[in-house]
């Protein structure tokens, strides 16, 4: 039976079922102003991807350090926040609301508002993390330069979806479902792309210290995470095998690019070109086919070989190779060796980064003749190339489960598509 549809007269929700209500945001959601917490004072981070969940479960799961409060900090005058609450994070203009499966607070920045009417919560959470919803509250949203975020009452006054609770329910049931499956498809996918990666990096570590040919007579090289290399092979410190480029440069005075490090992409040494723009103040210059090194971060590895002149953050250290083929310096910089050995000396917690007087005194194993650095280097080219194509496709699969996961919670949650009535009617909360 084909379902009677009405146009909502909302453009980013387009028609809806005839028998769906739309209801103003504040007409189900009210805005909860109490600070502190009676049930449990634990510090909450409101996130995109795992919606608001306690500061050490999301160290656990990503590996990064949220914004830790002040040790006098009154935890009383936290913000409020319970179990099945929503919350208007920081970047709320990207990723939508977030929802949280904990009693706790959070800082105050925030804005938490709950239901007040019989809804399916599931069902809600789907609804605002949809790209049409993100993309209307977005429009009350200046830059964040000029201090406007996402309010409250911006969100009270939006025309929302308002089917009736089993509808509700039923939605939400049969998107945690379909959701699921094309979550648990994209980790699978995402599982082989890491290990691609991880290959990659090793295949560079164990070329650039151990050489192409298996049968060579081996020697200690007298690094302990390195070991043997083979008998013909030097061992030099960074520091005598480049000369570092030290000039600085105006952006206004010349017609140069900026390179920064998000026109890198880690672990791979290559380019990503941006469109950014940037301020009149003078920065590192690099000749085409200097090395850029990052001293920020150096666990993700961004370097590069420069692809044309061009000015550069202060992050980066500008190199030119004076002995040794320019390519095999890059993926010696790329190689697990580097990145441990960089790790170990890192300094700052926010911001970790690692002195390039350490960098230089780091010591490099390589043949001594250039003809055998080119095969290395012709090699890694090849193979990597091969590795780059594979992951490209595997990212695009990602990128079409993402589409279409997108589509299905928007054609769902709008009442596009009806679900099927085998789903069943069971409650989703």
């Amino acid at each position: 039976m084909t379902r009677k549809m009405k146009d909502s007269g909302i453009e980013w929700i387009g028609e809806i079922p005839e028998e769906w209500d739309l209801v103003k945001g504040k007409y189900l959601f009210k805005l909860r102003t109490t600070k502190g917490n009676t049930k449990n004072v634990q510090l909450l981070s409101p996130t995109q991807n795992f919606g608001v969940i306690p500061q050490e479960l999301y160290e656990k799961l990503t590996g990064m350090r949220p914004v830790k409060l002040k040790s006098d900090a009154d935890l009383q005058q936290m913000r409020t926040i319970y179990k099945g609450d929503y919350c208007i994070s920081l970047r709320s203009f990207q990723g939508g609301f977030e929802y949280s499966k904990y009693d706790g607070i959070v800082s105050p920045a925030y804005q938490v508002f709950y239901p007040y009417k019989k809804i399916s919560s599931t069902y809600y959470r789907y609804l605002f993390k949809d790209s049409s919803f993100i993309q209307k509250i977005n429009s009350f949203t200046m830059s964040l330069r000029d201090g406007k975020n996402i309010a409250f009452s911006d969100f009270g006054n939006i025309d929302i979806p308002f089917p009736t609770f089993v509808e509700q329910n039923k939605i939400a049931k049969f998107l945690n479902k379909k959701v699921s499956e094309i979550n648990q498809t994209s980790q699978a996918i995402q599982q082989e792309i890491d290990a691609l990666e991880e290959y990659r990096k090793s295949l560079i570590t164990e070329t650039v210290t151990k050489g192409l040919d298996k049968n060579v007579p081996m020697k200690d090289s007298g690094i302990e995470w390195i070991g043997e290399i083979p008998e013909n092979w030097k061992v030099e410190k960074l520091k005598y095998l480049v000369e570092t480029r030290e000039s600085k440069i105006l952006l206004s005075d010349v017609q140069y690019s900026y390179i920064g490090l998000e026109n890198i992409e880690k672990n791979t040494g290559k380019y990503i070109s941006t469109d950014s723009t940037y301020e009149d103040q003078y920065y590192n210059f690099c000749e085409k086919g200097d090395i850029l090194y990052s001293k920020l971060r150096p666990n993700l590895s961004k370097a590069i070989i420069a692809p044309f002149a061009a000015c550069c953050t202060g992050e980066f250290e500008v190199i030119k190779s004076t002995k040794l083929h320019k390519k095999y310096i890059l993926y010696y910089l790329l190689s697990n060796y580097v990145t441990d050995a960089t790790n170990a000396a890192i300094y700052g917690t926010k911001m970790p980064r690692v002195s390039w007087n350490y960098v230089k005194n780091l010591r490099v194993v390589f043949p001594n003749q250039s003809e055998d650095q080119i095969k290395i280097v012709n090699y890694l080219d090849k193979k990597l190339t091969i590795i780059d194509q594979i992951v490209r496709q595997k990212q695009q699969q990602l990128n079409h489960l993402d589409k279409y996961k997108q589509s299905i919670i928007y054609e769902y949650v709008t009442g596009k598509k009806q679900v099927p009535e085998k789903e069943g009617v069971k409650n989703a909360q």
